[in-house]
């Protein structure tokens, strides 16, 4: 499926949805309410390799609250913090993907029930690939900070993000989620990436912020936005991890800079 009718398949969902599609809640969240213990640097990617039967379970109950998007337990799942658990890479590999793959079993199972129904009322939910930003990570909090150290170039962070990313897309989501962007140097990793690797599924980029107006960085977000206008392979932009009382006016201050 190219990149138009995955886009098209997107915006089907949200009209059938009534305008506003519903993303699933806090995953880590549920996990725990579940037993699941997840402090540790791959927080609830810890359960991809402990109790995945607890990750399709916690998808199915967001289905069954009226989840449309259901978003995969990739979001702190990355190559190196895997080597760093004593996983090879093609074991880390298959994690990323089982992250997907359970996601989609979950959304399958459930529909396959719900369809049946002629007074069905669910949509066919959709799948998000969770693609955590670099700090989530490091797990040291500069996901809130948006400072990465000096060392941190462009180059880095593509290098650091290009093959999660490739694995992810060959999973078979149905939407890339980019999630708590917190610089304007990340964002640019993120729109070059998805260029780069000719990307053909609708992706999204969520921020993070402190202070209701700015990127955690301090950088605008406009400046920000401005390098996703540039992009044709980014379709929404959004707010994750931040005070509720901030989304509103986010929410306003990115449609004064949207092109979309």
């Amino acid at each position: 499926m190219g990149l138009e009718a995955a886009t098209a398949m997107l915006e089907d969902l949200i009209e059938r949805a009534g305008g506003c599609a519903v993303v699933d809640g806090g995953f880590a969240t549920q996990l725990e309410k579940h037993g699941a213990a997840i402090n540790d640097p791959l927080w609830s990617a810890l359960s991809l390799i402990k109790d995945p039967d607890l990750i399709k379970r916690v998808h199915l109950e967001y289905l069954e609250a009226g989840a449309d998007i259901l978003v995969s337990s990739s979001y702190q799942a990355t190559l190196p913090g895997f080597l760093s658990r004593g996983l090879s890479i093609e074991q880390g590999e298959m994690l990323l993907q089982k992250s997907v793959k359970l996601a989609r079993e979950a959304r399958d199972k459930f529909w396959d029930v719900k369809k049946k129904n002629p007074k069905n009322s669910y949509n066919r939910a959709l799948v998000a690939a969770s693609i955590g930003s670099y700090g989530a990570y490091l797990a040291d909090g500069s996901e809130y900070s948006g400072w990465y150290g000096r060392d941190v170039t462009l180059d880095k962070l593509k290098d650091f993000h290009r093959r999660r990313l490739q694995v992810l897309v060959e999973a078979g989501p149905d939407l890339l989620a980019f999630e708590t962007i917190p610089n304007k140097l990340e964002t640019q990793a993120c729109v070059e990436l998805l260029d780069e690797e000719n990307v053909q599924i609708p992706s999204w980029i969520c921020f993070s912020s402190v202070d209701g107006e700015n990127a955690p960085s301090g950088e605008s977000f406009k400046e920000c936005l401005d390098i996703i206008n540039k992009s044709d392979k980014v379709n929404m932009v959004g707010i994750n991890c931040a005070p509720p009382h901030f989304i509103e006016s986010l929410i306003c201050k990115f449609k004064e800079v949207m092109d979309y």
